[in-house]
Protein backbone atom coordinates (compact mmCIF):
# COMPACT_ATOMS: atom_id res chain seq x y z
CA UNK A 1 0.00 0.00 0.00
CA UNK A 2 3.07 2.88 0.90
CA UNK A 3 4.33 1.68 -2.66
CA UNK A 4 0.87 2.46 -4.86
CA UNK A 5 0.49 5.61 -2.48
CA UNK A 6 3.98 6.68 -2.82
CA UNK A 7 3.15 5.77 -7.08
CA UNK A 8 0.05 8.45 -6.97
CA UNK A 9 1.25 11.30 -5.13
CA UNK A 10 4.80 11.07 -6.60
CA UNK A 11 4.39 10.43 -10.13
CA UNK A 12 3.85 14.04 -11.32
CA UNK A 13 7.00 14.88 -9.68
CA UNK A 14 9.03 13.19 -11.82
CA UNK A 15 8.81 14.62 -15.29
CA UNK A 16 8.96 18.08 -13.65
CA UNK A 17 11.96 17.09 -12.03
CA UNK A 18 13.24 15.96 -15.15
CA UNK A 19 12.11 19.14 -17.47
CA UNK A 20 14.09 21.30 -14.54
CA UNK A 21 17.23 19.36 -14.57
CA UNK A 22 17.13 19.63 -18.67
CA UNK A 23 16.82 23.60 -18.03
CA UNK A 24 19.79 23.20 -16.23
CA UNK A 25 21.80 21.51 -18.34
CA UNK A 26 20.74 24.13 -21.56
CA UNK A 27 21.98 26.62 -19.44
CA UNK A 28 18.31 28.51 -19.69
CA UNK A 29 15.53 28.76 -16.91
CA UNK A 30 12.90 26.46 -16.63
CA UNK A 31 9.75 25.65 -15.00
CA UNK A 32 9.57 24.16 -11.00
CA UNK A 33 9.32 20.74 -10.16
CA UNK A 34 6.26 21.20 -8.89
CA UNK A 35 4.72 22.43 -12.46
CA UNK A 36 3.27 19.00 -13.00
CA UNK A 37 1.11 19.55 -9.51
CA UNK A 38 0.21 23.03 -10.68
CA UNK A 39 -1.08 21.76 -13.96
CA UNK A 40 -3.63 19.01 -12.76
CA UNK A 41 -4.93 21.20 -10.17
CA UNK A 42 -6.08 23.45 -13.20
CA UNK A 43 -7.16 20.94 -14.99
CA UNK A 44 -9.20 18.87 -12.53
CA UNK A 45 -11.48 22.73 -11.79
CA UNK A 46 -12.01 22.84 -15.60
CA UNK A 47 -15.15 20.64 -16.72
CA UNK A 48 -14.53 18.22 -19.53
CA UNK A 49 -15.70 18.41 -23.59
CA UNK A 50 -16.95 15.79 -25.72
CA UNK A 51 -16.58 16.30 -29.14
CA UNK A 52 -19.42 15.85 -31.44
CA UNK A 53 -19.31 12.54 -32.93
CA UNK A 54 -18.03 11.18 -29.81
CA UNK A 55 -19.43 8.12 -27.94
CA UNK A 56 -18.71 6.20 -24.60
CA UNK A 57 -15.54 5.07 -25.92
CA UNK A 58 -14.21 8.68 -25.54
CA UNK A 59 -15.69 9.10 -22.50
CA UNK A 60 -14.30 5.89 -21.10
CA UNK A 61 -11.21 5.52 -21.71
CA UNK A 62 -9.53 8.60 -19.40
CA UNK A 63 -10.36 6.77 -16.68
CA UNK A 64 -9.94 3.16 -17.54
CA UNK A 65 -6.41 4.91 -18.80
CA UNK A 66 -5.68 5.58 -15.20
CA UNK A 67 -7.10 2.45 -14.02
CA UNK A 68 -4.25 0.72 -15.67
CA UNK A 69 -1.66 3.09 -14.34
CA UNK A 70 -3.12 2.57 -10.84
CA UNK A 71 -2.58 -1.43 -11.36
CA UNK A 72 0.51 -0.81 -13.03
CA UNK A 73 1.23 1.19 -9.71
CA UNK A 74 0.15 -1.81 -7.27
CA UNK A 75 2.31 -4.38 -9.19
CA UNK A 76 5.90 -2.72 -8.74
CA UNK A 77 8.01 -4.93 -6.66
CA UNK A 78 8.28 -1.77 -3.70
CA UNK A 79 6.02 -2.95 -1.57
CA UNK A 80 3.43 -5.97 -1.03
CA UNK A 81 0.28 -4.58 -2.64
CA UNK A 82 -1.54 -7.93 -2.81
CA UNK A 83 -2.31 -8.13 -6.31
CA UNK A 84 1.16 -9.72 -7.01
CA UNK A 85 4.26 -8.36 -8.80
CA UNK A 86 3.55 -10.54 -11.96
CA UNK A 87 6.17 -9.22 -14.67
CA UNK A 88 3.71 -10.16 -17.89
CA UNK A 89 1.05 -8.71 -15.74
CA UNK A 90 2.14 -5.64 -15.84
CA UNK A 91 3.11 -5.66 -19.55
CA UNK A 92 -0.77 -6.56 -20.17
CA UNK A 93 -1.87 -4.07 -17.97
CA UNK A 94 0.62 -1.33 -19.90
CA UNK A 95 -1.29 -2.83 -23.16
CA UNK A 96 -4.29 -2.34 -21.99
CA UNK A 97 -4.22 1.48 -21.37
CA UNK A 98 -2.37 2.23 -24.76
CA UNK A 99 -5.28 0.32 -26.93
CA UNK A 100 -7.69 2.47 -24.90
CA UNK A 101 -6.00 5.40 -25.73
CA UNK A 102 -5.80 4.59 -29.40
CA UNK A 103 -9.61 3.42 -29.56
CA UNK A 104 -10.35 6.75 -28.07
CA UNK A 105 -8.17 8.10 -31.02
CA UNK A 106 -10.18 6.90 -33.44
CA UNK A 107 -13.36 7.56 -32.07
CA UNK A 108 -12.73 10.81 -32.45
CA UNK A 109 -11.96 10.92 -35.62
CA UNK A 110 -9.29 13.56 -35.30
CA UNK A 111 -6.92 13.51 -37.78
CA UNK A 112 -3.24 14.41 -35.64
CA UNK A 113 -4.80 12.45 -32.73
CA UNK A 114 -5.11 9.19 -35.32
CA UNK A 115 -1.55 10.14 -36.66
CA UNK A 116 -0.15 9.95 -33.06
CA UNK A 117 -2.20 7.26 -31.63
CA UNK A 118 -0.90 5.08 -35.43
CA UNK A 119 2.55 6.09 -34.65
CA UNK A 120 2.38 5.14 -31.06
CA UNK A 121 0.86 1.82 -31.93
CA UNK A 122 3.86 1.12 -34.85
CA UNK A 123 6.31 1.46 -31.99
CA UNK A 124 4.80 -0.30 -29.77
CA UNK A 125 4.48 -3.57 -31.71
CA UNK A 126 8.79 -3.28 -31.16
CA UNK A 127 8.23 -1.83 -28.03
CA UNK A 128 6.19 -4.61 -26.35
CA UNK A 129 7.85 -7.30 -27.51
CA UNK A 130 12.07 -5.17 -26.64
CA UNK A 131 10.12 -4.49 -23.14
CA UNK A 132 9.37 -8.87 -22.68
CA UNK A 133 12.66 -9.50 -24.09
CA UNK A 134 14.25 -7.14 -21.70
CA UNK A 135 12.30 -8.61 -18.95
CA UNK A 136 13.01 -12.63 -19.54
CA UNK A 137 16.88 -12.11 -19.60
CA UNK A 138 16.20 -10.41 -16.54
CA UNK A 139 14.29 -13.34 -15.12
CA UNK A 140 16.47 -16.05 -16.61
CA UNK A 141 18.99 -15.85 -13.96
CA UNK A 142 15.57 -16.26 -11.00
CA UNK A 143 13.77 -18.58 -12.88
CA UNK A 144 10.70 -16.28 -11.89
CA UNK A 145 8.54 -13.68 -13.47
CA UNK A 146 8.10 -12.53 -10.42
CA UNK A 147 9.81 -8.63 -10.07
CA UNK A 148 10.77 -9.44 -6.57
CA UNK A 149 12.64 -12.91 -7.24
CA UNK A 150 13.89 -10.91 -10.31
CA UNK A 151 15.49 -7.72 -8.68
CA UNK A 152 16.58 -10.48 -5.77
CA UNK A 153 18.42 -12.33 -8.56
CA UNK A 154 19.91 -9.33 -9.93
CA UNK A 155 24.08 -9.86 -10.57
CA UNK A 156 25.71 -7.19 -11.64
CA UNK A 157 29.02 -8.85 -12.83
CA UNK A 158 26.89 -10.99 -15.30
CA UNK A 159 26.52 -9.99 -19.45
CA UNK A 160 23.08 -10.81 -19.24
CA UNK A 161 22.05 -8.06 -16.89
CA UNK A 162 23.92 -5.23 -18.59
CA UNK A 163 22.31 -5.96 -21.89
CA UNK A 164 18.69 -6.53 -20.25
CA UNK A 165 19.49 -3.18 -18.46
CA UNK A 166 20.85 -1.24 -21.94
CA UNK A 167 16.88 -2.87 -23.59
CA UNK A 168 15.36 -1.45 -20.80
CA UNK A 169 17.10 1.69 -21.19
CA UNK A 170 15.70 2.12 -24.78
CA UNK A 171 12.00 0.77 -23.36
CA UNK A 172 12.47 3.54 -20.62
CA UNK A 173 12.47 6.34 -23.41
CA UNK A 174 9.95 4.85 -25.53
CA UNK A 175 7.33 4.55 -22.79
CA UNK A 176 8.28 8.09 -21.77
CA UNK A 177 7.88 9.60 -25.03
CA UNK A 178 11.71 11.00 -24.45
CA UNK A 179 14.26 11.90 -27.00
CA UNK A 180 15.27 11.02 -29.66
CA UNK A 181 12.06 8.83 -29.85
CA UNK A 182 9.98 11.26 -29.03
CA UNK A 183 10.00 15.36 -28.16
CA UNK A 184 7.92 16.06 -24.69
CA UNK A 185 8.12 19.39 -25.55
CA UNK A 186 6.67 19.82 -28.78
CA UNK A 187 3.41 21.83 -29.48
CA UNK A 188 3.63 20.44 -33.59
CA UNK A 189 0.75 18.18 -34.41
CA UNK A 190 2.75 16.68 -36.92
CA UNK A 191 5.73 15.68 -34.84
CA UNK A 192 3.63 14.59 -31.95
CA UNK A 193 3.10 10.89 -30.58
CA UNK A 194 2.10 10.49 -27.15
CA UNK A 195 0.97 13.40 -26.78
CA UNK A 196 -1.22 13.31 -30.41
CA UNK A 197 -4.71 10.92 -28.60
CA UNK A 198 -4.62 14.00 -25.79
CA UNK A 199 -5.72 16.46 -28.36
CA UNK A 200 -9.53 16.26 -28.05
CA UNK A 201 -9.14 16.50 -24.28
CA UNK A 202 -10.08 19.01 -21.26
CA UNK A 203 -10.85 19.33 -17.95
CA UNK A 204 -10.85 16.53 -15.29
CA UNK A 205 -10.26 13.73 -18.66
CA UNK A 206 -7.03 15.65 -19.39
CA UNK A 207 -6.20 15.42 -15.68
CA UNK A 208 -6.73 11.64 -15.75
CA UNK A 209 -4.16 11.07 -18.82
CA UNK A 210 -1.79 13.53 -17.86
CA UNK A 211 -1.02 11.80 -14.55
CA UNK A 212 -1.35 8.42 -16.16
CA UNK A 213 1.28 9.37 -18.53
CA UNK A 214 3.45 10.61 -15.62
CA UNK A 215 2.70 7.28 -13.98
CA UNK A 216 4.35 5.56 -16.52
CA UNK A 217 7.27 7.75 -15.73
CA UNK A 218 7.14 6.34 -11.90
CA UNK A 219 6.35 3.09 -13.19
CA UNK A 220 9.25 2.94 -15.73
CA UNK A 221 11.79 4.38 -13.65
CA UNK A 222 11.54 2.89 -10.43
CA UNK A 223 11.30 -0.89 -12.49
CA UNK A 224 14.58 0.06 -13.97
CA UNK A 225 15.75 1.05 -10.65
CA UNK A 226 14.69 -2.21 -8.66
CA UNK A 227 15.38 -4.05 -11.47
CA UNK A 228 19.05 -3.24 -12.75
CA UNK A 229 20.33 -0.40 -10.64
CA UNK A 230 22.16 -1.12 -6.62
CA UNK A 231 19.99 0.96 -4.45
CA UNK A 232 16.50 0.29 -5.82
CA UNK A 233 13.94 2.53 -6.31
CA UNK A 234 16.52 5.17 -4.56
CA UNK A 235 18.47 5.24 -7.65
CA UNK A 236 15.67 6.44 -9.59
CA UNK A 237 16.71 10.43 -8.82
CA UNK A 238 19.91 8.87 -11.17
CA UNK A 239 17.56 8.00 -14.31
CA UNK A 240 15.71 11.56 -14.21
CA UNK A 241 19.58 12.79 -14.40
CA UNK A 242 20.40 10.33 -17.03
CA UNK A 243 17.32 11.61 -18.83
CA UNK A 244 17.81 15.17 -19.02
CA UNK A 245 20.70 14.45 -19.89
CA UNK A 246 20.48 12.45 -23.06
CA UNK A 247 17.71 14.85 -24.17
CA UNK A 248 20.54 17.31 -24.05
CA UNK A 249 22.92 15.45 -26.09
CA UNK A 250 20.66 14.02 -28.29
CA UNK A 251 18.07 15.59 -30.90
CA UNK A 252 14.77 14.04 -32.25
CA UNK A 253 15.68 11.56 -34.60
CA UNK A 254 13.71 10.60 -37.74
CA UNK A 255 10.24 8.56 -37.62
CA UNK A 256 11.19 6.08 -39.64
CA UNK A 257 14.96 5.36 -38.28
CA UNK A 258 13.09 4.52 -34.63
CA UNK A 259 12.33 0.98 -35.84
CA UNK A 260 15.38 0.38 -36.03
CA UNK A 261 16.75 1.70 -33.31
CA UNK A 262 14.17 -0.44 -31.00
CA UNK A 263 15.46 -3.63 -33.46
CA UNK A 264 18.73 -3.21 -32.39
CA UNK A 265 17.63 -3.33 -28.76
CA UNK A 266 15.88 -6.62 -29.21
CA UNK A 267 19.03 -7.91 -30.76
CA UNK A 268 20.98 -6.85 -27.57
CA UNK A 269 17.87 -8.11 -25.28
CA UNK A 270 18.33 -11.60 -27.22
CA UNK A 271 22.23 -11.72 -26.73
CA UNK A 272 21.18 -11.33 -22.79
CA UNK A 273 18.60 -13.97 -23.29
CA UNK A 274 21.37 -16.43 -24.70
CA UNK A 275 24.39 -15.48 -22.08
CA UNK A 276 21.85 -15.96 -19.53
Amino acid sequence: MIGLLAGIVLAPLLPGVIQTLKAFAQGRRGTRPTQPYLELRRLWRRSSVDPAGTGIVYRVAPALVAACLLVALALLPIADAGLGHDAFALVGVLALARFALAAAAWDTGNGFALMGAARDLAFAVFGEALLALALIAAALPAQSTDLNAIAAAADWGEPSHWCAALAFALVILLETGRQPIDNPDTHLELTMIHEGPLLEYAGRDLAYLQWAAAARHWVFLVLGAELFLPGGVLAVPVLCVALAAVETAQAKMRILRVPALLGLGMLVALAGVWAA
